[in-house]
């Protein structure tokens, strides 16, 4: 007699790729939370959504991005020959979209574009290799209005999320441009910008030594320390009067930054905003002012928003002038952040406002109607599936951190009643009705 072999299924490791992550219901909701926030700001600002392929042409991404931003990109042949590339960041893709659809829009054009990004760096704390980005651009406006605009957006979305403590870090890539003139150095500005890019990361004495190896003068590479180099109690307009001078004296450049600075006083958010110049934006594209954003209290976590002006990064892809200026909140970055300092910030995790216990199958259809017009108070309405032990429904709540609980008798329906408890404090309140139940809930959230 011959004995079958029995084909046992080989289980696939569940893994996952390095920098790479699953985001888990206490993690998405808070950031859904998050977005949902920021987009009602965008919206009630004029802002409009758009998105873009996630992949896009190799050739569409490299284009501008430059260096060190080149060897990041995940790019591959896809399976018709074409050589692509996942988006690695949110502006980039914008730039060719405005060159496509250019004629389909008014200018000044202010968008807004929440989504997912890739790159491949090392991945460390708090960066991840795919993540979510929050952009935020106009685009037609060459003005300080417009920049204002954009920094008043960063400071007002801040404050919509709840978080108190923060600076805004700004500086002008022009004025910055123009002491690189002075000093016969404009020539190497793209590796300059790479090094002092990375001040905060390497320090004051690994960035003296490779501006002296791309410079070949310690002379010159002092003076660029002494420009990036902030004075202790100098102010924004002080600041601003020593670089002009540095760079050969004042120019547009200043005057740009000095209109922004008045309208920051206007707005009474000026104190958020100092001008840093060892802010300087590793990106090619930018051509005037940029900024980034660090918590005050982790001041070594980095930056969690940043962005600038960039005035010719559509003219890879067209001939229109199309100056803009925008900024980025890095979501996953922002989210990891205020995990660390305080979750009071993001708020707890709840997956539903209230759930409907399940403990007898009879009252199951009665239970439906209670949660249908809980959610059309705007409630999120849980309705437990499985006929089990009122404990084991009570500590699925608990898991779920639902703060309020419904049960239902077999003679509730005829009075149109149930009873609703409470779970963090254990008060129950018997016989009530929808409405009774709507406002308990809503108070307790």
């Amino acid at each position: 007699m011959s004995v079958k072999k029995v084909n046992k299924t080989k289980i696939i490791e569940p893994k996952i790729l390095k920098g790479f992550r699953d985001s888990l219901p206490n993690q998405e909701i808070p950031k859904r939370k998050i977005i949902n926030k920021l987009e009602r700001l965008f919206t009630t600002h004029g802002f409009v959504a758009i998105d873009t392929p996630a992949l896009e042409y190799t050739e569409v991404l490299l284009g501008k991005g430059g260096g060190e931003t080149d060897k990041q990109i995940f790019h591959f042949e896809d399976n018709g020959g074409r050589e692509v590339a996942l988006r690695f960041d949110l502006t980039v893709p914008f730039a060719r979209f405005l060159a496509a659809h250019y004629n389909e829009l008014a200018l000044p054009f202010k968008r807004y574009h929440i989504n997912k990004v890739w790159r491949g760096e090392k991945p460390q704390k708090g960066r991840f290799r795919e993540f979510y980005q929050c952009d935020f651009d106009i685009v037609g406006a060459d003005n300080a209005e417009a920049d204002f605009e954009i920094l008043s957006m960063m400071n007002t979305s801040f404050n919509k999320l709840g978080i108190n403590n923060y600076t805004f870090c700004v500086a002008h890539r022009g004025l910055f441009n123009a002491f690189l003139t002075h000093f016969e150095v404009i020539d190497d500005s793209v590796e300059i910008l790479r090094i002092v890019d990375k001040l905060r990361k390497i320090g004051e004495e690994e960035v003296k030594k490779q501006l002296i190896d791309v410079t070949k003068s310690e002379e010159k590479a002092n003076a660029i320390l002494s420009y990036i180099t902030k004075l202790d109690n100098e102010g924004f307009l002080e600041t601003l009067d020593r670089l002009s001078k540095l760079a050969g004296g004042e120019e547009e450049h200043t005057t740009r930054m000095k209109d922004i600075y008045n309208y920051l006083v206007s707005e009474g958010i000026e104190k958020h905003f100092t001008f840093d110049s060892s802010i300087t934006r590793g990106l090619d594209y930018y051509t005037g002012i940029v900024y980034e954003t660090f918590l005050d209290d982790l001041p070594s976590f980095g930056s969690v928003c940043s962005g600038g002006r960039y005035n010719n990064l559509a003219s890879l892809y067209t001939k229109q002038e199309l100056p803009g200026v925008g900024s980025s909140i890095g979501l996953d970055r922002l989210l990891s952040a205020l995990e660390e300092l305080d979750n009071s910030v993001i708020g707890k995790s709840s997956y539903s406002d209230v759930v409907i216990f399940n403990e007898d199958n009879t009252t199951y259809a009665y239970g439906n109607k209670i949660a249908t017009a809980l959610r059309e108070e705007d409630l999120r309405v849980d309705h437990y599936l499985l006929k089990k032990k009122l404990n084991q429904q009570f500590k699925y709540a608990e898991t779920n951190q639902i703060p309020f609980g419904i049960i239902i008798k077999d003679y509730d329906e005829a009075h149109h009643t149930f009873s609703l408890k409470n779970l963090n404090t254990r008060e129950s309140f018997e016989s009530i009705n929808i409405n009774e139940a709507a406002k308990l809930i809503k108070q307790g959230l």
